[in-house]
């Protein structure tokens, strides 16, 4: 039986999940072990998300069979496009004109055209259902304990970071990622760890057409720290073969944390993400 603050802190984390956009089944699964009676009751009031206010599957389906029809696609094509059987397809469109024999080419096109626009109504369900998932999985981490942000930090370095080779003894901390919120939870962990901020370099690396200048004012204003503190840009050379999806303004580069008198850190990482790793290794026996 749970008590009146435990109901109280339930309906507010199933309101919340509910106005985030999550259906009452992803609720459900965020809530652990909830009665269906007691889900409705926290709810009470909250609309339901738009995307799971949808038609039925079935009459969706049928439209989009009879909008690939009347493009040209013939029985096997449509059914393959929809997943469904080919005798639905016949049910759905058998009241449609036989559409005229087309090219390969023109078929190719038109079978082309039909997936985009299938795609273009159902990415917008999945967008809002891919969120929800998101949406419930953030909500449950809350806030961190300063173990929790040095587990966290250990591996986020052993992931990331640069790290010393028994070939090459090499004990510094050095944090690269292109991730703003990524850099940000790495200098909390600095900060729970003791480093002082003098103590930190940066260091932007970036393609050599791209704005240095503007990436390094973007990752000083990430960092809040002075530009002062940024050390000469690293450029890399521009390949023309290469298909870069990394353009435009949004593309800022990687950003290098380093740590200065930082071997004795870089041994307590060290050995915390051996702790870490060491710990799921006998767990998992």
């Amino acid at each position: 039986m749970r008590t009146p603050d435990e109901l109280r802190q339930l309906k507010d984390r199933a309101i919340a999940m509910r106005r985030a956009g999550l259906s009452r089944r992803q609720i459900r699964e965020a809530l652990g072990p909830i009665g269906s009676d007691t889900l409705t009751r926290a709810l009470q009031g909250e609309p339901p998300p738009g995307w799971t206010r949808r038609p039925r599957a079935k009459d969706n389906i049928r439209a989009q069979a009879r909008e690939l029809r009347e493009m040209g696609l013939d029985y096997e094509q449509t059914a393959a496009e929809l997943n469904v059987s080919k005798g639905s397809v016949s049910l759905w469109v058998r009241d449609m004109p036989i559409p005229p024999h087309l090219s390969v080419k023109e078929s190719r096109k038109r079978s082309a055209e039909g997936v985009r626009r299938l795609w273009a109504a159902k990415r917008p369900i999945r967008d809002a259902a891919r969120a929800g998932v998101i949406s419930a999985a953030s909500l449950e981490i809350g806030e961190l304990s300063d173990r929790e942000v040095l587990i966290a930090g250990a591996i986020a370095y052993w992931c990331e970071g640069s790290k010393s080779k028994p070939w090459r003894t090499d004990d510094q901390v050095a944090f690269t990622n292109s991730d703003p919120g990524l850099i940000r939870f790495f200098l909390r962990f600095l900060h729970t760890v003791g480093v002082e901020p003098n103590r930190l370099t940066y260091r932007v690396l970036i393609h050599e057409n791209a704005d240095a200048r503007a990436a390094e004012r973007f990752w000083s204003d990430v960092t809040r720290a002075d530009l002062a503190r940024f050390r000469k840009p690293t450029l890399k050379r521009h390949n023309p073969k290469t298909v870069r999806k990394n353009v435009g303004e949004d593309y800022h580069g990687c950003l290098v944390v380093r740590v200065l008198r930082s071997a004795e850190l870089y041994q307590r990482i060290a050995g915390g993400a051996e702790g870490v790793m060491k710990a799921c290794t006998d767990t998992a026996r």
